[in-house]
């Protein structure tokens, strides 16, 4: 077997291509025009440079109303998915509005893809991100001691691997930097990937598969952790997640894992918005009680 119970690439493949029976073109370009309209509706800070490449910037949706109770609005931090080879934060503007509404400013990051760079790089720079929206919130007007994190598929797994973070011994901040992490349809176990269609870009190495896959790395940040997918996505996804929220149980995390009924891997992303799960969920994470 090559991984599981799959004895071909082409059984990969099945299990792990969301796009199968999809047009991606017509998926990609609705992202897009709602996208476009997200940044003409609310007030901006756009390609926002944390970092020294081109890829390394980010576009701030500044939150409409701050709490009156503080002068700085909670900040949440968003990465793309594109299976770490596509796509930009520009496709996915659109799921800021309805947490801009609720007092949150959102800064939705972008990142170098695979094979320009190496798999690592990615993760650094995710790093990068959150570490510049920490060190630079008074800039931007937010409150370092309210930072979340979400991310959607290659952006969850980017996700979880913040939260597998020595914030203190890699940049000197503190080690309970992040309030809390979303993680929708992410990945967790690298190890199908060498075997899939889409090694040619990623590249992986048997030692990128150990040190990036979250489901092998050690959790570091005391943070609630909500884990989500959908029923009408592979079983992979849903059994990847099961593993992941198994393994960061097991090291006392606080965890929960949720099944949609009615979302495939990208419908899943409607739930950011129209009084959507995902609001609510980051909602809660600035409002409980700093771990």
């Amino acid at each position: 077997m090559l991984y599981q119970h799959f004895a071909t690439q082409e059984e990969i493949d099945r299990a792990y291509d969301p796009m199968m029976g999809r047009d991606p073109a017509v998926l990609v370009k609705a992202w897009r025009e709602r996208s476009e309209a997200s940044r003409a509706l609310h007030r901006t800070t756009l390609d926002l440079s944390y970092g020294p490449s081109l890829a390394e910037r980010m576009d701030i949706f500044h939150a409409d109303a701050p709490d009156t109770n503080s002068p700085h609005a909670p900040v949440h931090v968003f990465f793309h998915g594109g299976y770490w080879r596509s796509l930009s934060h520009r496709e996915f503007s659109f799921i800021v509005d309805d947490l801009v509404k609720a007092g949150i400013t959102v800064a939705v990051v972008n990142y170098a893809l695979c094979p320009q760079v190496r798999f690592s790089e990615l993760v650094r720079q995710a790093q990068a991100a959150v570490a510049y929206v920490y060190t630079h919130a008074a800039e931007l007007g937010v409150d370092q001691e309210q930072l979340s994190i979400s991310g959607h598929s290659a952006g969850g797994h980017l996700c979880a691997m913040l939260m597998s973070t020595d914030w203190q011994g890699t940049f000197g901040l503190p080690s309970q930097l992040i309030r809390g992490a979303l993680c929708v349809s992410g990945l967790y176990d690298l190890r199908p990937f060498p075997w899939s269609w889409l090694q040619p870009k990623l590249q992986l190495t048997g030692r990128d598969v150990q040190d990036f896959s979250p489901l092998w790395q050690p959790c570091q940040v005391a943070a609630p952790i909500k884990l989500v997918a959908g029923a009408l996505e592979s079983d992979e996804f849903a059994r990847q997640m099961s593993c992941y929220a198994e393994h960061v149980s097991e090291q006392g995390q606080t965890v929960t894992q949720q099944l949609l009924p009615n979302d495939d891997h990208f419908s899943i992303l409607e739930h950011y918005l129209n009084d959507g799960c995902f609001v609510e969920w980051i909602k809660a994470f600035h409002a409980s009680d700093k771990i």
